[in-house]
């Protein structure tokens, strides 16, 4: 049996849900037509919309390079750097948006980006993988990861520290940098120091308990992740498996060796448990962890941290992390 879990939030995050709901509607009603539409939104970074996302810092450069993915495809990055460090080598946070591998641009990620550069001290790439059902998995995957070796080869171009590198992202992002830091830990191309999963999904069998429990939570819902994961994967003998660790990293063979990495959930999210099991799996394969489950919080938090029980505490957090991790370059 599954319920609402709409009364265990503030008020104020049960009026922006709703107003998020109209505004995009669900993607599993969405007409496919309008994707483009809907991926291309994003809030005004003005009063009163940034009292809700976060405002985006001003003492942040905000630039646009693009690197050339192995197929030759040109991928756009979005670049922000504090101002004042002029060409500075400074250590490097590579950002994957969420939008469920369909969704999302990384203009609306201006706030966070900008936050996390500033008050870390970081060079943050944010990253325009590209996006399904155009490009259907593992193509996110695979651009994600010529982003990162990117970053490695081109540091002294970009002012950044190539010994440095972090990963992060939130939703389908932070399921992009899992499965980045699992195929550069294996394959090679870059030298991780951290890991920084938001609400991350891992598992696309669907199998954690609180998919059930919260079918039909705010913001995402089961029939949500079942339409995302249906444009992502395809379907045909070319479509990936749901177990392959392209698209669940939690099934991966290996996990000893990876990186630190913070896992941040929200209760009432059903992405809870998939964030979790992999804290689990990853401390289990002696990989540091830091799990921290935010109560009465929905699924994209850090989006409008303005109107949730948790305010800017998970931001506090994330950049907290990253500053640590960063500046303390991994050894071996």
């Amino acid at each position: 049996m599954t319920r609402s879990s709409s009364w265990d939030m503030p008020l104020r995050t049960r009026l922006v849900v709703r107003a998020v709901a109209r505004e995009r509607g669900s993607i599993a009603t969405l007409d496919p037509r309008e994707i483009p539409i809907v991926r291309a939104w994003t809030a005004p970074a003005r009063p009163p919309y940034s009292w809700i996302t976060g405002r985006v810092r001003r003492d942040v450069t905000i630039g646009a390079t693009a690197f050339r993915a192995r197929d030759g495809h040109q991928v756009a990055v979005r670049t922000y750097r504090p101002t004042g460090t002029g060409a500075a080598p400074l250590p490097v946070l590579v950002w994957f948006h969420g939008g469920g591998w369909v969704l999302g641009n990384t203009q609306s990620y201006d706030p966070v980006c900008s936050a996390v550069a500033h008050d870390a001290g970081v060079l943050v790439v944010s990253v325009d993988y590209r996006l399904a059902p155009e490009f259907r998995a593992p193509q996110a995957a695979l651009d994600c990861v010529d982003a990162v070796r990117w970053v490695a080869s081109a540091g002294t171009a970009l002012g950044a520290r190539t010994e440095g590198i972090g990963v992060a992202g939130d939703s389908a992002g932070a399921n992009l940098a899992a499965v980045v830091a699992q195929v550069v830990q294996s394959e090679g191309g870059a030298q991780l120091t951290h890991q920084s999963l938001v609400y991350p999904a891992v598992d696309a069998t669907m199998s954690q308990p609180s998919i059930a429990e919260h079918a039909d939570a705010p913001v995402l819902t089961r029939a949500d992740m079942e339409a995302f994961l249906s444009y992502y994967l395809g379907e045909g003998p070319d479509a990936l498996d749901r177990r392959d660790p392209l698209v669940s990293p939690l099934y991966a063979a290996q996990l000893a060796g990876l990186p630190p990495a913070l896992v941040q959930t929200a209760d009432l999210d059903p992405l809870r448990d998939d964030g979790a099991v992999y804290a689990r799996a990853l401390r289990d394969a002696g990989v540091e962890v830091t799990l921290t489950n935010y109560p009465r919080v929905p699924h994209g938090f850090l989006s409008f941290p303005g109107a949730t029980a948790a305010r800017w505490a998970p931001c506090d957090e994330l950049i907290t992390w990253v500053a640590r991790h960063a500046h303390r370059p991994r050894v071996g």
